[in-house]
């Protein structure tokens, strides 16, 4: 038999129905303070004609009335008595949304997100920006990117503040640095001012040198970006200096270690800030690979431990990875068969010294179209999991945009919602019927359509059946042209499930009908999205090697599907999001579209 309780999302950690009368049709509200309540916590009373709000501060009032209103849709809520009792487990429930890679919101687009933040109880919201920010003084750097402005920044910062969320700047400082590097303003700053090699390819460099001039300059930057928040936190990055060691810096760490150079350069940024009433995060991945590191942690520092793949997928890829496959890990100093174990593993080094830190799962949906959310599943309940164990603080659900941003904000509403529900609640949300949440709570769709399409293809890199690290072969097929590492190509078979599911989301789609007010923009992006990634599944085909043999004709159809394909990428991007970055994305498929070009006209 269901309940009214039965409409509730989050699902709160206790709720039951009462002996006696129901509140009625029209109870009175009252209000009250409870200081025994946790922090953000509230309890929810209806019957005898009356509603009991019971709260600890202006969070939990405010989640209390989201209760409410969610019961109140219920036909028998007049005649149910209740109560609800709910407070969260982890204090900071954030989101990352990464604007840099070519993807910058437009101001509606920020709202709906506050609109899935809201829903799923995130406190705080990060941007993260390297030159997606109009800098004042560094004009070059984002003239062309459809930045964020200060009025921009102030104006979003009033509309988190009216919902009870806290909006936090993120602006990398040292790897990253690519959009400022390639401009001559900036090139002497560079680790290796003439790029490095990473993957077998050739990069121009990304990593400010670790050097005191450099922290001085980032942190002028931040002093352009921090008094335009009210937020006394900021996320100065970090991570990721794929140069470190290799140019300005080689004599020194090859002297003192790449730990410590590379902490001494946080440091000085780190304390820059928290001496002046900041809380400064940083990403953990180097700082908690170095046990020696342990314990230095500045006073209001807070390393926050990132991996996006959940501990059931890594295993299998290392299970059956490739020496090819495994010489790439190495290249870059990434100890996979450590990760095996999720966020245990990987923030092992800081649990064994006692060093507090946050956990940031990601969504799972860049470089697939589509999302992976069965290994996004994984990942943010391995997080929260780690996180209610280890008494962290914060859990940050990432949403990055590698190589173009492709996937559409429709593909990432369910991780988000998943996100803020497991760590609001971890064991009552859990096992989540996730298409039911979408289309009741956010799309709207009486049909059920919209949110079982969204979750079904975001399964379709797992039907390949052949699992890989941090991407969709959906994806990289079409990056890399028909390049795939040595034991990544998918069988035939896989092939054909995961096209079939596609193509049978698609079908399914002409019958959706979600009621909210950007349901039309979802169910373009959706389309869009899962034409993209039946387009990968046309390459995958073709085999290793595939693309280079084409026939003329055969590849004159393809280049006029890519073309197509690109030109409604470029229509439904600007549904959402601004024009800067719009050519930089499409740009990603340009080595596709010659190969294409090449064998059409051969």
């Amino acid at each position: 038999m269901t309940t009214p309780l039965d409409q509730l999302f989050p699902r709160p950690r206790q709720a039951r129905v009462l002996a006696g009368d129901g509140p009625g049709p029209d109870p009175r509200l009252e209000t009250r303070t409870d200081p025994a309540l946790p922090a953000e916590g509230f309890r929810l009373t209806t019957g005898d004609g009356r509603v009991l709000l019971e709260h600890a501060d202006a969070r939990g009032l405010r989640y209390a009335g989201q209760a409410l209103a969610q019961l109140r849709r219920s036909r028998d809520f007049a005649t149910t008595a209740m109560e609800v009792e709910d407070a969260p487990d982890i204090a900071v429930r954030g989101v990352m949304l990464d604007i840099s890679r070519d993807r910058v919101p437009t101001r509606r687009t920020l709202l709906r997100l506050l609109d899935v933040l809201e829903l799923a109880r995130v406190n705080t919201l990060e941007l993260y920006t390297e030159h997606t920010f109009a800098h004042p003084g560094h004009e070059v750097v984002w003239q062309d990117a459809s930045p964020l402005t200060a009025a921009d920044i102030a104006w979003l910062d009033d509309e988190c503040a009216a919902r009870l969320i806290e909006l936090v700047p993120n602006q990398n400082t040292l790897g990253h640095m690519e959009r400022w590097l390639e401009h001559p303003a900036y090139a002497s700053r560079a680790e290796c001012v003439d790029g490095f090699d990473i993957h077998g390819e050739h990069r121009g460099p990304s990593t400010v040198a670790p050097t005191a001039d450099n922290a001085d300059f980032v942190n002028d930057v931040l002093a352009g970006v921090l008094p335009h928040f009210r937020s006394r936190r900021v996320n100065i990055g970090a991570d990721e200096p794929w140069e470190l060691g290799q140019g300005v810096s080689a004599e020194e760490v090859a002297r003192r270690g790449s730990g410590p150079v590379y902490f001494d350069y946080v440091r000085r940024v780190v304390e820059h800030w928290t001496t002046r009433g900041y809380t400064v995060e940083f990403w953990a991945d180097v700082f908690g690979e170095h046990p020696e590191l342990m314990g230095t942690t500045p006073a209001g520092a807070v390393p926050v431990v990132w991996q996006y793949d959940g501990p059931q997928l890594t295993r299998e890829v290392v299970a059956a990875a490739s020496p090819a496959l495994r010489a790439q890990w190495e290249e870059v100093g990434l100890d996979v068969d450590a990760l095996t174990d999720g966020f245990r593993a990987r923030a092992a080094v800081l649990s064994r010294a006692g060093e507090p830190f946050w956990v940031a799962p990601g969504t799972s949906t860049w470089q697939s179209f589509v999302g992976r959310l069965d290994n996004a599943v994984d990942n943010l309940v391995d997080a929260a999991e780690v996180a209610v164990e280890s008494g962290a603080g914060g859990y940050l659900n990432t949403v990055w945009g590698d190589h173009g941003h492709f996937d559409p904000p429709s593909v990432t509403f369910g991780p988000l919602l998943l996100g803020g529900a497991l760590s609001w609640g971890l064991e009552a949300n859990r096992d989540l019927d996730l298409a039911a949440v979408l289309d009741q709570h956010l799309l709207l769709d009486p049909t059920g359509t919209t949110g079982r399409v969204l979750v079904a293809v975001g399964r379709a890199a797992t039907a390949l059946g052949t699992p890989v690290l941090n991407t969709s072969q959906l994806f990289t097929v079409l990056l890399r042209a028909g390049a795939l590492v040595e034991g990544t190509w998918p069988s035939a078979d896989g092939v054909e499930a995961a096209d079939r599911l596609l193509a049978d989301a698609l079908e399914e789609l002409d019958g959706a009908d979600p009621a909210c007010a950007d349901g039309d923009v979802v169910l373009a992006e959706l389309r869009q999205a899962i034409r993209f990634a039946r387009f990968g599944a046309e390459v995958l085909r073709l085999g290793p090697g595939g693309l280079e043999e084409l026939p003329a004709p055969r590849a004159a159809v393809l280049l006029r599907r890519l073309e197509d394909l690109l030109a409604e990428h470029r229509r439904t991007w600007l549904l959402r999001s601004r024009p800067g970055g719009l050519d930089d994305s499409c740009a990603r498929l340009d080595r596709l579209r010659r190969l294409l070009t090449v064998r059409a006209a051969a």
